[in-house]
């Protein structure tokens, strides 16, 4: 818990997460990780959750820090910044509310891959390791289904993350060969 509160006491705490269930089950729709979820599962889910807020503008997540903690957009929109070779900050992608952050360095604990900033002000629910894992010793459905959606997640994403790099590739030698 002092990691996570080091990595986020720049963000308003709003307290734990469980008055938030009807605006986190709201998002399901918009939530892969929720998608399958019960309103019971979600009012469930909150208990090991801490609710932050950003203004626009706050860093979320600093590129290259640690973290054992993701993030779940409650309100809001986050810009995703990655440094390019040359160190230049560059938009990788805008995420809304229902969308999640950080759960690459959640799950492995590696450092952070982009840097994430508020682009409006912004309300998010963090779970952490420590807490994922009393969820699979304290509720073991819960904690299975989690893990579950969070693999299929990665997984869409990874693939996603794969065509678009083939796609690269393909313009690539498409141009060479035009210039030859």
């Amino acid at each position: 818990m002092a990691e996570q509160s080091a990595h986020l006491s720049h963000l308003e705490h709003l307290g734990d997460a469980t008055k938030f269930s009807p605006q986190i089950h709201a998002l399901i729709p918009k939530c892969d990780l929720l998608e399958n979820f019960s309103p019971a599962e979600v009012r469930l889910l909150a208990h090991f959750m801490d609710v932050y807020q950003a203004p626009a503008g706050t860093e979320v997540i600093h590129e290259g820090d640690g973290g054992d903690f993701m993030m779940m957009l409650i309100e809001g929109r986050v810009e995703v910044h990655k440094r390019d070779r040359w160190s230049t900050p560059q938009l990788i992608a805008v995420v809304e509310a229902g969308k999640t952050l950080g759960e690459m360095s959640m799950i492995d604990g590696e450092p952070r891959f982009a840097t994430c900033i508020a682009a409006e002000p912004t309300v998010l629910a963090v779970p952490e390791r420590e807490n994922l894992a009393r969820i699979i010793v304290e509720q073991l459905m819960l904690g299975a289904k989690i893990l579950m959606e969070l693999v299929l997640m990665l997984s869409q994403r990874l693939r996603s993350t794969s065509a678009r790099l083939l796609q690269l590739m393909d313009d690539q030698s498409h141009r060479a060969t035009i210039l030859l």
